[in-house]
């Protein structure tokens, strides 16, 4: 009995251990899940396949046997920012890389590539598609990353990893054949030929890897059919999430980065841009909360270094402490929490996203208004400037900011900014009701009373005459005439009235000379002398436009407009998918994303955001089921 007893209260005590984790360590936890498994982790390619938490990566690679000065295709990017020998088209990808499919373009060489699970293994599927007379060689070759332990031999099956006392048996279905690489680790090498098998793990005959694939391919087919007549716009959305989630060892976890290219340009490692990650967070968090949870909270962290969210932090100590960017972090996390109703989300976020909360008013306010800035901070060579203050506010090269005084002594453009106070006031609002569910009395006043002191700000900002909210110089006291899609963010904050509301929507957003049109919405007024630029923010659409107006006008009752905005969003970026697979960063305002010979204009072709497009359809459809119950 007492024996009997003791084990009762060991239970007991170990159980409340259990449940008394901290946030922290539920976090961790998360991410070791998020971590595991056979997936394209690699950020320098996308025909790199990774098993975490080894390490060990198994990469497909072509030697062209014809007369070129691109002998060996050794990586492949969906959206590179320089010019490349391939082209990829991204297929489908399953979340936890149960199943990935992509098309390859490289010297009138046309492949397609297949992977899929296999238990704890893994199987290829490379099909030619289209060859040259004299067929390239196909290289398997297998090593370990990011220095982690582990060693690969040539054996005479195939090759072998070793790791600890693990062992993974690496086999094609076609004959090898010699071939001197310049590489350093092992590979297999045969003629591409004939559709080719690989197995990682248990070898498998051709005919059972197709099947495995096919299997795979089917069951991923299975969770489109969920999202009905969406079914097509979730696949952009989760397709572009997919493909840029990505592994970090310095980070030591998984993010999802706005697109692979990005962390290239970054010396290879991850790099985190402020509001594109917490938008791409909501995204996922339509389904896919590990993801959604991760790409929030490795953003909040930055604040633990910075004091604020920067315009971006990457691996390598990089960062950029002189500016932050849009405060939409709150806003997600919020959402998130409603969604999935996990109090440790908040307990691990909001002292960050308060003290970032904080930060605004002493390092960007003047005159009670908020203006956006870059302190004198190096090493950015962009600080303390008037670009450093452009690249904080998210709009590189808005003409908004066209001839905008900077202000060294303030640290600030000379421009009290009605998107900046706006996106500031929901983000008070979004904490004050994360401190209700935590209990924190004190922290909700003090939210409270700078709702209410920078709302009042906001409201100086209303020209009646315009009927429009307008940013207003600091040092002469005039409203700037330049119009953006951020002066309707005072929506988003709540702070227009009805009747306000009304006119802002009527006059300049449905208006075709402004916004309006059958590709919207501009980023800068189509009657703006800026707007044929179409380079950058100087014109084109931009998806995190979209949605932040989108979800100002769910806060009023204006379902048509609100409707039109998702269906045309929608349908522009479909035309993109069906055109060219791509998911544009920004879209042209003729209606295209990345045109040929656009590559000036900045738009790269596989950004997650862009998909942003499509995510307001799923939060329509919500706010539909919300009514109807």
């Amino acid at each position: 009995m007492n024996y009997l007893l003791v084990l009762f209260l060991f239970l007991c005590t170990y159980a409340g251990k259990a449940q008394t984790a901290t946030p922290e360590q539920k976090y961790r936890k998360l991410q070791s899940r998020l971590s595991s498994g056979w997936n394209t982790w690699n950020t320098r390619s996308v025909l790199s396949h990774v098993l975490l938490p080894q390490g060990l990566a198994v990469n497909i690679g072509l030697e062209s046997n014809g007369l070129t000065g691109n002998r060996y295709l050794h990586e492949a990017y969906i959206s590179p920012k320089e010019v490349r020998p391939e082209t990829v088209l991204a297929g489908y990808h399953a979340y936890d890389g149960s199943y990935t499919e992509l098309t390859v373009t490289w010297e009138k060489i046309q492949f397609r590539v297949e992977s899929a699970h296999d238990g704890a293994g893994l199987v290829l599927l490379i099909t030619p598609l289209t060859l040259p007379v004299r067929p390239p060689s196909l290289i398997v070759e297998a090593g370990m990353l990011w220095n982690y332990p582990g060693n690969v031999t040539k054996q005479d099956s195939g090759l072998l990893a070793s790791i600890g006392r693990d062992r993974f048996s690496i086999s094609s279905t076609a004959p090898q054949r010699f071939q001197n690489l310049p590489l350093t680790s092992k590979y297999l090498t045969m003629t591409f030929d004939r559709v080719v098998g690989v197995s990682v793990g248990s070898h498998r005959t051709l005919d059972a890897i197709r099947g495995i694939i096919g299997e795979k391919r089917a069951a991923f087919e299975q969770t489109l059919i969920q999202w009905g007549p969406l079914s097509e716009t979730y696949l952009v959305q989760q397709s572009a999430l997919a493909w840029n989630t990505i592994f970090d060892p310095e980070l030591g976890g998984v993010v999802a980065p706005v697109s692979r290219s990005w962390n290239t340009f970054f010396g290879g490692h991850y790099v985190l841009f402020d509001w594109d990650t917490y938008l791409s967070a909501y995204m996922a968090g339509l389904d896919y909360r590990p993801l959604a949870y991760a790409n929030a909270i490795e953003a909040t962290k930055a604040i633990d270094r910075f004091g604020m969210v920067p315009n971006y932090v990457a691996g390598g100590g990089l960062g950029s402490p002189d500016r932050s960017q849009p405060p939409v972090g709150s806003i997600v996390i919020l959402e998130l929490y409603r969604k999935y109703n996990e109090r440790w989300l908040l307990e691990l976020t909001f002292d960050r996203l308060l003290r970032w909360n904080r930060w605004w008013p002493t390092h960007r306010d003047t005159g009670g208004l908020l203006c956006w800035g870059s302190d004198n901070l190096p090493p950015d060579g962009a600080a303390h400037s008037s670009q450093g203050a452009a690249y904080e506010s998210g709009l590189d090269n808005s003409p908004m900011y066209d001839s905008i005084p900077f202000n060294p002594t303030t640290n600030q453009f000379q421009l009290a900014d009605v998107g900046l106070t706006s996106l500031y006031i929901a983000d008070c609002k979004a904490l004050t009701q994360m401190a209700n569910v935590l209990g924190r009395s004190e922290e909700i006043t003090e939210l409270t009373n700078r709702t209410d002191r920078y709302s009042l700000a906001l409201k100086t900002l209303w020209h009646e005459e315009k009927g429009m909210f307008l940013n207003k110089r600091t040092d002469t006291g005039q409203f700037s005439s330049r119009l953006s899609p951020t002066l309707f963010y005072p929506m988003l904050a709540g702070v227009a009235t009805k009747a306000q509301a009304a006119r802002m929507v009527a006059e300049h957003l449905l208006n075709p000379d402004e916004f309006w049109g059958e590709w919207v919405l501009p980023s800068i007024s189509r009657n703006d002398p800026a707007f044929k630029d179409q380079n950058y923010w100087r014109g084109r659409i931009w998806a995190p436009l979209n949605f932040l107006v989108y979800l100002g006008l769910s806060n009023y009752d204006m379902p048509d407009v609100r409707k039109q905005l998702v269906e045309k969003s929608k349908v522009l970026l479909l035309k993109n998918w069906r055109q060219s697979r791509s998911v544009p960063e920004n879209f042209h305002a003729s209606g295209v994303g990345r045109l040929t010979g656009e590559a000036l204009n900045r738009s790269d072709s596989f950004y997650h955001w862009g998909a942003l497009m499509g995510f307001m359809s799923f939060l329509e459809e919500d706010s539909k089921s919300g009514q109807n119950k």
